[in-house]
């Protein structure tokens, strides 16, 4: 027996409207009709909406919706693999978080000086982070950090503080965007590295965060694996087509 769409997105927590979008934007199956022309909607929608919400808040709604349109064009093998580049995403802002606290923490015992006087231009410290600079300017125009003129010159000028702000920066780059993911942007943009105590903690806030994304990603992974199931798809699927 199918469902009407009031009682489907009632039983999702979202409205009849976002259900209809997403059936436009192909991130659902088209509904069915009834003999009168109503939408109806079925078990396999419902395992469909199960799948966003479990998967949104660790890969974030562009990324599902195009896991789950791959599905519908029955390209199981390119929608996993959009899957791992964001679990392998996640991994390397792990790496760069960890290298980034090592880092600190040899500012605070002394072994590895720390010099604010020192001044590095804006392709100096592209080089050194890795963050392309156009991407260093964006951040600097969204009010995340502010830095000094060269008098002679007009060009920016960055100091040791400012190269971990972009590399705590960095790590949040692919975070899904979310009420965590603010306040930890809004904590750098005010962090004071003169205080490497504060700077720590911080770092620490941000391995949790990273922390809990990897639980999301493995519970909408696993919510990904039902879906597939119930999709009938199988290991020969797309070896045969």
């Amino acid at each position: 027996m199918g469902l009407r769409p009031k009682k489907l997105a009632n039983t999702f927590m979202i409205s009849a409207n976002t259900l209809r979008n997403y059936e436009a934007k192909g991130v659902i199956p088209p509904a069915e009709r009834s003999a009168n022309g109503y939408r109806m909607y079925t078990e396999r929608h419902e395992a469909y909406l199960a799948c966003i919400q479990a998967m949104t808040p660790g890969f974030g709604m562009e990324v599902t919706t195009e896991v789950l349109q791959g599905l519908q064009r029955n390209q199981l093998d390119d929608a996993l693999w959009i899957v791992r580049e964001r679990e392998v995403m996640l991994l390397r802002e792990k790496a760069s978080l960890d290298q980034l606290v090592r880092e600190l923490n040899s500012y605070a015992d002394g072994s590895l000086a720390y010099d604010l006087n020192q001044r590095f231009s804006i392709h100096e410290v592209s080089r050194r982070t890795g963050v392309p600079k156009s991407a260093i300017r964006y951040w600097e125009k969204s009010g995340l950090f502010t830095t000094e003129r060269d008098p002679d010159n007009e060009y920016r000028l960055y100091n040791e503080a400012h190269l971990l702000i972009i590399k705590m920066i960095q790590v949040l780059q692919s975070s899904v965007y979310s009420e965590e993911t603010v306040n930890l942007k809004q904590s750098i943009a005010l962090l004071e590295f003169q205080n490497i105590e504060h700077a720590i903690k911080l770092a620490e806030s941000i391995r949790i965060h990273l922390h809990k994304t990897i639980k999301l990603q493995m519970r909408g992974i696993y919510f990904l694996y039902r879906l597939i199931q119930s999709l009938g798809f199988s290991e020969t699927t797309e070896a045969h087509r």
